[in-house]
């Protein structure tokens, strides 16, 4: 079921209105078979594989507080990990692989006998996968007592605001939520509403409206020049994060209407000023499950600068490759670890700024177009259809053309320019002047209203109700 259906706002009313009509002792349970019908809406076979992988979890985290022995403790853990690694690698990797090693068995002039498997990817696999082995680790660390109640702990994995593209939650925030009982509160209905109305505005007027040009463009490489391409790779720059951030808000909206609060997960990454600052803003719940569980413990920051960036290297790499089976995503991550080394090297160099001033301002701006340029250029692997065709774009980037919108008119241009302009707006005034009055919140009721009715407005009349699904859910 698709957020930007009619279906899922049915879906949604039905749900939040029984969720507050049902006795505090049963939505946990009303919850639950909402996500299980919310997930079988795709493929309902597919929740045999959630249903394995939440009961061995579920166990293990039992066994391993139970467990004396620190041996047997690890042993327990990494069963869950290669139960949770071993789903994501035959749906998500196992051709991929395979097909790699019966390239490298042609080489040496082998046949490779072992078949490629003609299944579909379940929707979000990575995420609730990630999200069930953080319940483990945290299990196992001591930062978490074990979940007792099935029912619940198969919530933490299933909730449907975020089960299928995150945010990546941890279970200290969402299991003592799931316990607590959540009362109407109007401020938290209305500023959820809110958050799902501006998640649906970049979504259905900015990203699915971008997807038109940048789909042409992309899919036919060489049929474009360099002026195309570039605006085309901007547009989906633009693109992927309103489409992803859009979702995130809808979903972080939609469970705050019910008194759960999610983590943030974006940060209005494109005024990160360097690459650093960048990945502190984007997609923060994969950031920090990385961090957590894969970073820290190589080392961190506490080992030799040669190890550190190999560390960088290596979870950037995983990073690709968690987005999907595909060299596009490896080159991606590993362009931001190359980024990544590079500016740590540098930055002790980086000359100190006055807080205040022309140059400060200048060197500012400059830093945020510069990083958003290196952004911009990784994001045309993420988003070709092979490498093949990444260096086809990239190879013909130099050349300039007169007919720079191909396939789009003019209005349609400004279509998509206006809803951008509103977007930058807004953001900018978010990161700068937090504190000048925002149009959603006023304390004036015309000024709030009007806001609200004229993104409804937008919506209606610019919006793209026959777009794409979610970029993500093919993670």
């Amino acid at each position: 079921m698709l957020f930007n259906s009619i279906e899922f706002l049915v879906f949604y009313i039905i749900v939040t209105s029984l969720y507050f009509a049902c006795p505090y002792k049963f939505r946990w349970l009303l919850l639950l078979a909402a996500s299980c019908y919310f997930y079988m809406a795709f493929v309902p076979i597919y929740i045999l594989i959630l249903g394995f992988t939440i009961v061995i979890d579920y166990f293990a985290g039992i066994f391993i507080e139970r467990a004396k022995e620190p041996h047997h403790r690890k042993v327990l853990l990494a069963a869950s990990l290669v139960a949770n690694i071993g789903v994501l690698a035959i749906f998500k990797y196992f051709n991929f692989i395979n097909l790699n090693i019966d390239i490298l068995l042609q080489k040496l002039n082998y046949h490779d006998p072992i078949p490629y498997l003609s299944i579909l990817l379940p929707i979000g696999l990575s995420f609730h996968t990630f999200q069930a082995m953080s319940y483990t680790i945290e299990v196992y660390r001591g930062n978490q007592k074990a979940e007792k109640h099935f029912g619940v702990y198969s919530l933490y994995v299933m909730f449907y605001p975020q089960l299928v593209a995150g945010p990546i939650e941890r279970p200290q925030n969402i299991l003592p939520q799931i316990h607590t009982k959540h009362p109407f509160n109007y401020d938290l209905m209305v500023s959820g509403l809110k958050m799902m109305l501006w998640g649906y505005f970049k979504k259905l007027v900015i990203a699915d409206r971008l997807a038109i040009y940048v789909n042409h463009v992309y899919n036919h490489p060489k049929l474009h020049n360099g002026t195309e391409i570039v605006i085309a790779s901007i547009f989906f720059a633009i693109q992927i994060y309103c489409d992803f951030s859009g979702y995130s808000d809808i979903a972080i909206g939609c469970a705050k209407t019910m008194g759960f609060d999610l983590m943030k997960n974006f940060n209005r990454p494109y005024f990160a000023a360097n690459i650093q600052e960048f990945w502190r803003r984007w997609h923060i719940s994969l950031s920090t499950w990385f961090r957590d569980y894969l970073y820290i413990p190589l080392g961190g920051n506490k080992v030799r600068a040669g190890r550190r960036y190999m560390n960088l290297f290596i979870v950037f790499l995983l990073s690709g490759i968690w987005h999907g089976a595909n060299y596009t995503y490896v080159i991606w991550g590993l362009l931001h670890g190359l980024y990544m080394a590079l500016y740590l090297i540098i930055k002790p160099y980086l000359p100190k700024l006055p807080e205040k001033g022309i140059v400060t301002a200048l060197t500012g701006v400059g830093n945020i177009l510069f990083t958003l340029a290196l952004v911009t250029f990784t994001w045309i692997f993420f988003r070709a259809n092979s490498v093949t065709d990444a260096f086809i774009l990239i190879s013909k980037l130099k050349s300039f053309g007169a007919k720079p919108f191909y396939g789009a008119g003019i209005y349609s241009l400004i279509h998509s320019l206006i809803p951008i302009a509103i977007l930058f707006l807004v953001e900018y005034k978010m990161e700068y002047l937090p504190q000048k009055f925002n149009f959603f919140t006023s304390q004036n009721i015309a000024v709030r209203w009007g806001a609200i009715i004229f993104t409804v407005f937008l919506i209606l009349l610019l919006g793209v109700f026959n777009g794409p699904r979610f970029i993500y859910f093919q993670f």
